[in-house]
C-alpha cells in the first residue's frame, strides 16, 4: 500500500525551534483568540506548549490532506470509491451514537490515545470500523479492533502517516484483529483478553493538563517514536480464546468503502450505520482548543488529522459536529471536540470515509448477516 504523510521527522534544527518561544507567541494567540466577540470556543494553554512557538502539535499530525483528497479523487474516478449523496429525510436537530446504539455504548464511547506517533489515520479507522461492526451485529459482536495491527501491519509508515480511506479499504480486504488501549486501560479492562493492544503508552496531549494523570508528550513515559513498532504477527501474551490466535481473529467486511457529497449524507450514515472517520485540515489555534464550538480563528496551516465524527447537534443556533479525537478523554471536552457543520469547516466533512452502510462483516462470533 502506497502511504503519503505529512509527518516527516523532524530535523535537530527544527525540533529545537519548537523548544522556546521568546516572544510569546502562543500566548498572544490564545489572548487574541478569547477576547473574539461571539467566538463559540474558548483557548487555553497546555504546559507542555508553555513558552513554544505554535506547531508543537505536528508530529500527531498523520494526514497529508492535499495529497489525501487527491488520491480520494482518483479512487472515485476509478470506482474504487463510493460516493453517497443525500436523501430527502428529515433529519433529527441532535442525534449521538452513543446514546442512541445502545448496546454498543461502551464501543462508541471509548476514547483512545494515539500516544506520541502519527497515526491518527489508523486510530479514526479503527474506531469508526469497531462502531459499525458492533452496530451491523445488532451488539453481538462488541469488541475494539486493533489500532496496532492498522496503523503498523495496514502501512509501512506506521506514525509516519497515512490515509483514511486506505485504511477502510485495508480492513476490507486484511481485516483487524482485537485490541484494546495500552495496559489495558479504558473500558475494557486488563483482562479483556484481545488479541493485539496498543503498544505505546497513553499521554497528555493539547489543551490545559486538568486532571490528566498522563505524562506529556516528549517527557519521561511518553518518549518521540523515532522507529515505528513492527506489524504484529501474533497475539499478546494475555489474549484469550477466541482471540487468542492473531490470523483467526480477522475481522473484516464485504461490499463497498464510501465517502459523501454533503453533510447532510454524512448525517445520514452515522444515523444508519454507525460513526465514519475524516481528516480536516488543523490550523494553529486548534492546538489551544479547550471547549465549546470550535470556528478557526487562525490561517496558520499545520497539518492534517484524522477522527471519528460520532453525531451532531445545535447550540444557540450554532450547528456542530460531535467528534472523537484520540488524544485521550481528558483532552478537550472529555476527549472529544465540537466544531461548526454545513460548511466544511477545515474540510470535515469532505474528508469523510467509511464502510458502505449496508457491509456485511465476518469474523468470530459474527452471526450470519
Amino acid at each position: 500500500m502506497k502511504i503519503f504523510t505529512s509527518v516527516a521527522l523532524l530535523s535537530t534544527v527544527a525540533a529545537s525551534s519548537l523548544r522556546v518561544d521568546p516572544i510569546g507567541e502562543r500566548e498572544r494567540l490564545i489572548q487574541k483568540i478569547n477576547a473574539i466577540e461571539g467566538l463559540t470556543w474558548f483557548a487555553a494553554e497546555h504546559p507542555r506548549f508553555a513558552g513554544k512557538p505554535i506547531g508543537a502539535s505536528k508530529p500527531l499530525l498523520g494526514v497529508d490532506i492535499e495529497a489525501y483528497q487527491a488520491n480520494l479523487a482518483m479512487k472515485i474516478a476509478s470506482g474504487e470509491i463510493e460516493v453517497t449523496g443525500e436523501t430527502e429525510d428529515a433529519l433529527p436537530a441532535s442525534f449521538d451514537s452513543g446514546e442512541h446504539f445502545t448496546k454498543c455504548t461502551e464501543v462508541i464511547d471509548d476514547i483512545r490515545d494515539q500516544s506520541n506517533c502519527g497515526c491518527c489515520w489508523a486510530f479514526g479507522a479503527a474506531e469508526a470500523a469497531s462502531d459499525r461492526l458492533c452496530i451491523a451485529t445488532d451488539g453481538a459482536v462488541k469488541v475494539p479492533l486493533s489500532a496496532q495491527d492498522m496503523c503498523f501491519c495496514g502501512s509501512s509508515s506506521g506514525c509516519d502517516g497515512g490515509f483514511p480511506e486506505e485504511a477502510w479499504m485495508h480492513i476490507r480486504e486484511k481485516g483487524l484483529v482485537t485490541g484494546g488501549q495500552n495496559k489495558g486501560l479504558g473500558p475494557f479492562g486488563k483482562d479483556a483478553g484481545f488479541c493485539s493492544s496498543f503498544s505505546l503508552p497513553h499521554c497528555h496531549h493539547h489543551g490545559p493538563k486538568g486532571n490528566d494523570p498522563y505524562p506529556s508528550e516528549n517527557q519521561p513515559g511518553c518518549p518521540s517514536v523515532n522507529e515505528s513498532p513492527r506489524c504484529p504477527r501474533k497475539c499478546d501474551e494475555g489474549a484469550k480464546a477466541p482471540h487468542n490466535e492473531f490470523e483467526k481473529d480477522k475481522y473484516k467486511f464485504t461490499g463497498g468503502v464510501q465517502t459523501f457529497t454533503s453533510a447532510n449524507a454524512v448525517a445520514e450514515s452515522i444515523m444508519k450505520a454507525g460513526p465514519v472517520e475524516t481528516a480536516f485540515t488543523v490550523y494553529g489555534d486548534f492546538e489551544n482548543y479547550a471547549g465549546g464550538i470550535y470556528k478557526k480563528t487562525s490561517n496558520k496551516v499545520l497539518g492534517g488529522h484524522a477522527v471519528r465524527i460520532v453525531g451532531w447537534g445545535e447550540e444557540n443556533g450554532v450547528k456542530y459536529w460531535k467528534v472523537a479525537n484520540s488524544w485521550n478523554p481528558y483532552w478537550g471536552e472529555e476527549g472529544y471536540f465540537r466544531i461548526v457543520r454545513g460548511n466544511d469547516e477545515c474540510g470535515i466533512e469532505s474528508g469523510a470515509v467509511a464502510s458502505k452502510d449496508n457491509a456485511k462483516w465476518k469474523g468470530p462470533g459474527v452471526p450470519d448477516m
